[in-house]
């Protein structure tokens, strides 16, 4: 057969450079030659196809059983035939005759290219994939590409990240080809590669973002406990820092706030509140509740609940617009939490406890 070196190099390169095995690649072109015979041929017959990694040339088998009496032409030899080839066979072999059409050459040319050129896209969607798949839950800059009625496309790389609506921060436009910040919510491994979808809105964005400003919190010496997240508008982090020393609040906030105002700048003004974690919800309770003041915090193991006793003038500030400072502690705490004016608690016999 003719020789085919562009069929051997593609092989070399797909081998060093996208670290296909090359046994993997000579299966997937047999493979694809064989259904070539087979369309090509009108053969229903079992081949087999040999490729010979010397010159790139291909050669055809039948493969058919050894049996003493032949009921099926295409699928069985007689043992008479097989023998009139070589006196080693017996009832039972698989007897091989080179059926190597003369013009295969040209057929087997273009289905080998055509599994090559598929396995090459196999291998740069999976080399894709393992790409991103490592960036999940992190934060990545992308360009914007385009914006349509469902998504923002942004691209990242040599892909394309989608941002779906429900994922934007109500306080953003976006433009093509401005720079963003975003999230990597979820990688899927589709039919067409990676599908990689973003977010402006998790509460992980405004984590990775903090890692990104505070050397602290990259380097494990400041911890962020949880997170709460009113995309756009509020936000808090809790932090805490194992060594006493180090002013975990502090630390994230930066000399003359400038730490939390580059989060800020980059979340387009949502507002951040950032308070000390601590392992007694008392405390953690009443700091979540920050900047409003805390009388006292009344602890319901039972239900995971607590009640919070504000200053009367404080109750308006501790609740937050629509409920939302009240809310957000809520969710930075994972306790259940009901605001009561030292007045009204009074009067309900709640407060002062006995």
């Amino acid at each position: 057969m003719n020789k085919n070196n562009e069929l051997l190099n593609a092989i070399d390169y797909l081998e060093k450079e996208k670290s296909i095995p090359r046994e993997v690649l000579i299966e997937t072109i047999e493979a694809a030659l064989i259904t070539a015979y087979k369309k090509n041929y009108n053969s229903a017959n079992n081949v087999r196809v040999e490729l010979n990694m010397d010159n790139g040339a291909y050669r055809v088998y039948s493969r058919k059983d050894v049996v003493e009496e032949v009921m099926n032409p295409r699928d069985e030899v007689s043992l008479e035939m097989a023998l009139e080839s070589n006196p080693a066979y017996e009832v039972g072999d698989i007897y091989e005759e080179d059926v190597t059409p003369k013009d295969f050459g040209r057929v087997s040319a273009q289905a080998a290219k055509q599994a090559v050129m598929q396995r090459l896209r196999d291998a740069e969607r999976g080399i894709l994939y393992n790409e991103f798949i490592d960036k999940e839950d992190d934060i990545m800059t992308g360009i914007i590409d385009r914006v349509d009625h469902r998504y923002v496309y942004v691209t990242l790389g040599k892909t394309e990240a989608v941002l779906s609506e429900a994922e934007r921060s109500p306080n953003e436009e976006y433009r093509p080809t401005e720079r963003i910040k975003v999230y990597v919510n979820k990688v899927e491994q589709t039919t067409k590669g990676p599908q990689i979808f973003v977010s402006r809105s998790h509460p992980g964005l405004l984590k990775r973002l903090f890692e990104q400003e505070v050397p602290e919190i990259f380097d494990g010496t400041v911890i962020v406990k949880s997170v709460a997240r009113e995309a756009g508008d509020r936000s808090k982090i809790s932090v805490y820092s194992e060594n006493p020393d180090i002013d975990a609040v502090g630390a994230c906030v930066g000399a003359k706030g400038a730490r939390v105002e580059a989060v800020v700048e980059e979340l387009g003004g949502e507002k951040i509140d950032i308070v000390e974690w601590s392992g007694d919800t008392k405390t953690f309770v009443k700091n979540a509740l920050s900047p409003s003041q805390v009388v006292d915090v009344l602890v319901d193991e039972a239900n995971q609940s607590t009640t919070v006793i504000v200053p009367d003038y404080q109750l308006s500030l501790a609740i937050g617009k629509k409920g939302q400072n009240a809310r957000l502690a809520a969710k930075l705490t994972g306790w259940k939490i009901d605001i009561k004016s030292e007045t009204d608690a009074k009067e309900a016999g709640i407060y002062p406890v006995e």
